[in-house]
C-alpha cells in the first residue's frame, strides 16, 4: 500500500508565517490534501459532505455570520464542528478570536492559528503552497536544461556524454536546471516541474575534471532553480544494426508518474554535435506547438506531386 504524500502542519506555520494560538503537541499533526475549506455551512448545521480532512479557513463573512447567532445555537454548532478531526483552523485578517472558539480549540486539542492576509490572499497562498508540497515526486537519473523555453530532460547510459551535452549548452546561452539527480513532481494532470537536489543545485560533474559551479562560472543567467518537462531526449551509443528514425513522422513517448512526454532517441557518435542538435530538437517543438510539422509538410507536397503525376 503506498502512503499519501503528507506536510507537517510546522511546515505551513513557518512558510505562511502564521500566528500559533492554541496548538497542543500530543501528536504530530500532517496535512494531506491541498484543498481547504471554509465551513460556513457547517455553522448553519450543514454537516453532510464536510470535507474535515482539509485546513479549515475563517474568514470576515465566516466570523460575521457567528456572532449574528444565537449563543446557544452557535455553541451547539461549533461543538459539532470541533469535534471532527480537521487538522487545523486559521483565521484571516489579524480578526480577535472568540473565546469561544478558543475554547472550543482547548477543548478538542485543535490547533488554531491566525494570518494577517486577506481571506483570498491566505486561501491562494496555502493552495499553491500544498500543492507543490504535496504533489506526487520522483527522482530520475538525467540533466535537465531549459533551450529555448523547452524543458529538456536528458537520459541515457552513464558516460554516454548527458553532462558534456548540457555544459555546452549552458556555454551556447541555455540555462542548466539539474545534473545527475532531477526531483520531478506531478503538478498537474498533465504538468511535471523538475528542479535539483537542494545539495547538488548548480553543481556539474565533468569526467576527468570534477565538480564544477555553473552558477559561480558562467553567472546567474546560466541557471534556473525549476522547469516544466517539455520533451525526453534518450542519448544512445550508434548501434549500426539499428534503423533510426530519419523523417519523424511517427512520435515516440514516455510516461513519468504518469504523463506522457515526447521522447527523441539521439544516437551518438564521434563527430555529432550534441548540442546544435539539440537545439535544433527544441525549436522543432516549438514549431509542433504552433501547428507546423516540417515532416508532415514534406509528405503532404510528395503525396500532392505522385496525385498530380498520376493525373498527367
Amino acid at each position: 500500500m503506498i502512503a499519501l504524500p503528507s506536510i507537517p502542519i510546522d511546515n505551513i506555520v513557518e512558510e505562511l508565517g502564521l500566528e500559533v494560538i492554541y496548538c497542543h503537541d500530543s501528536r504530530p499533526l500532517v496535512v494531506t490534501t491541498s484543498d481547504i475549506n471554509r465551513p460556513g455551512l457547517q455553522f448553519a448545521g450543514f454537516f453532510d459532505y464536510f470535507a474535515s480532512e482539509r485546513i479549515q479557513v475563517l474568514g470576515k463573512v465566516e466570523m460575521t455570520y457567528l456572532e449574528t447567532l444565537d449563543p446557544d445555537f452557535r455553541l451547539q454548532q461549533l461543538d459539532k464542528f470541533f469535534q471532527y478531526d480537521f487538522p487545523c483552523l486559521i483565521i484571516s485578517r489579524d480578526m480577535e478570536i472568540p473565546p469561544y472558539i478558543l475554547e472550543l480549540s482547548r477543548k478538542y486539542s485543535r490547533c488554531l492559528f491566525r494570518s494577517s492576509q486577506s481571506t483570498s490572499s491566505l486561501t491562494q497562498r496555502l493552495i499553491n503552497y500544498l500543492g507543490s508540497a504535496l504533489a506526487p515526486k520522483i527522482t530520475r537519473h538525467g540533466v535537465l536544461v531549459d533551450v529555448y523555453g523547452a524543458g529538456m530532460f536528458i537520459m541515457g547510459e552513464s558516460g554516454i556524454g548527458k553532462s558534456e551535452t548540457a555544459l555546452e549548452l549552458v556555454k551556447r546561452g541555455h540555462r542548466l536546471v539539474a545534473d545527475d539527480a532531477v526531483e520531478i513532481k506531478k503538478v498537474t494532470d498533465s504538468r511535471l516541474i523538475g528542479e535539483s537536489p537542494e545539495l547538488i543545485r548548480h553543481f556539474m560533474e565533468i569526467r576527468g575534471i570534477g565538480i564544477i559551479d555553473i552558477k559561480s562560472m558562467y553567472g546567474v543567467g546560466s541557471v534556473i532553480n525549476n522547469k516544466p518537462l517539455d520533451i525526453v531526449i534518450y542519448l544512445e551509443f550508434w548501434d549500426d544494426s539499428k534503423e533510426y528514425d530519419r523523417l519523424g513522422l511517427t512520435e515516440e513517448h514516455i510516461e513519468i508518474l504518469g504523463v506522457k512526454l515526447p521522447k527523441i532517441v539521439i544516437p551518438v557518435r564521434p563527430g555529432r554535435n550534441l548540442a546544435i542538435i539539440l537545439e535544433v530538437a527544441a525549436r522543432n517543438w516549438r514549431l509542433k506547438r504552433m501547428g507546423y510539422n516540417a515532416a508532415v509538410e514534406l509528405d503532404n507536397r510528395l503525396n500532392a506531386l505522385i496525385q498530380q503525376n498520376r493525373g498527367e
